[in-house]
């Protein structure tokens, strides 16, 4: 039977959002009713909540999670009641172009649940990124949970759904850093930061971290920052070139995806070197520089889609990375907080003091 849950909607463009009853339908063939256990509060859902990506109000916000599978429908041979699953969204089709040509993390037609999950009065949802996880319960697709061990705390382990994915991955899976490279990392909110500690997974010989808050700086150095500028203080290209023999970094990787920070990585790499764009701009957003200066540089200019992850190579292996001491994923999560705090925590996130508030939910009941 379908199931009366509470969840955190954003019901019109900048209202603040409302904790209210939400219905969740029996999983249908291909899909999972998972019980939330842990969601991180993310830009995204903020970006949701302002009309950002849409109007198609009401969303369920929360995408960045972890749960456990409460039933799965037809159709679904690989997961199975009581699965500890990170949820993705980007559940990859098999049979897209990208998908047949061996490039499943480009996946250009991922998929979500068929059914939709509604107020009560039967108002149709709609899910952040297809997830909708400041819920107890919420309804994927099968493909978006992706199963991982057990003994990872949920309230780190979530995180790897989307922010903390992205900025790893970006630096790993599209920026290619490898032993010895050198970094610059634009931006160390969440993704930004996430961003350095792949750098220092990947053995990075120098990360610089470029931000204007001092406190996102001190942040960096703990996750594997070698050096840190803040931009306010003066040109973070020259002080960039100075620390690197006046050539600049192999890979500089945007997480604030603005066209300033963007000059600032194109101009503060070497030649021949890569800059990875995985800040999210907003639609006005121009950018203007000149094809002369593009063409002579050289190397390679990237946008980083979800750290063009693969959520089951990916995750499995960081979680294993995470129990092995080797991640730091716990110290992403600021603070844990209840369900209905979730307008407060955007408020906090704003602010610059926190790299991810995380809801923590109860036992909850059906």
């Amino acid at each position: 039977m379908p199931q009366q849950v509470n969840g955190v909607i954003s019901r019109a463009k900048g209202a603040p959002v409302e904790l209210v009853p939400i219905i969740v339908p029996d999983p249908g063939p291909g899909e999972a009713v998972v019980r939330i256990q842990a969601c991180g509060v993310c830009h995204t859902d903020l970006h949701y909540r302002e009309g950002g990506i849409g109007d198609d109000y009401p969303y369920l916000l929360g995408h960045e999670a972890a749960g456990t599978v409460e039933s799965v429908g037809d159709g679904v041979p690989d997961l199975v009641p009581s699965d500890y699953v990170i949820l993705n969204w980007r559940a990859v089709c098999g049979t897209c172009r990208a998908c047949r040509r061996g490039r499943p993390w480009y996946c250009f037609a991922t998929f979500n649940a068929t059914q939709k999950m509604t107020l009560t009065d039967g108002t149709e949802l709609s899910p952040a990124l297809g997830i909708g996880a400041f819920a107890d319960k919420t309804l994927v697709a099968a493909g978006q949970c992706t199963k991982v061990d057990p003994a990872a705390r949920p309230a780190a382990a979530g995180l790897l759904g989307c922010g903390i994915m992205a900025g790893i991955g970006a630096a790993i899976n599209t920026g290619g850093v490898t032993r010895g490279d050198t970094v610059a990392v634009f931006g160390c909110g969440g993704v930004g930061a996430a961003a350095v500690a792949g750098s220092r997974l990947a053995g990075a010989s120098k990360i610089i971290a470029v931000d204007i808050d001092d406190r996102k700086l001190e942040t960096a150095k703990t996750l594997g920052a070698t050096h840190v500028i803040n931009s306010r203080n003066g040109d973070p290209v020259a002080a960039i070139q100075e620390l690197t023999g006046g050539f600049g970094t192999d890979v500089a990787i945007d997480a604030v995806g603005r066209p300033e920070t963007w000059k600032q990585a194109f101009y503060g790499r070497d030649l021949a070197g890569t800059v990875v764009l995985v800040g999210v701009p907003t639609p006005e957003m121009t950018l203007e520089i000149p094809l002369l200066d593009v063409f002579g540089r050289g190397g390679s200019l990237k946008s980083s889609w979800y750290g063009d992850c693969l959520p089951d190579r990916d995750f499995p292996m960081l979680i294993d990375l995470y129990l092995q001491g080797r991640l730091p994923l716990d110290a992403f999560v600021s603070e844990e907080i209840g369900i209905g705090d979730v307008e407060q925590a955007f408020a906090t996130m704003a602010s610059g003091q926190v790299l991810r508030s995380v809801v923590v939910m109860g036992d909850g009941d059906d």
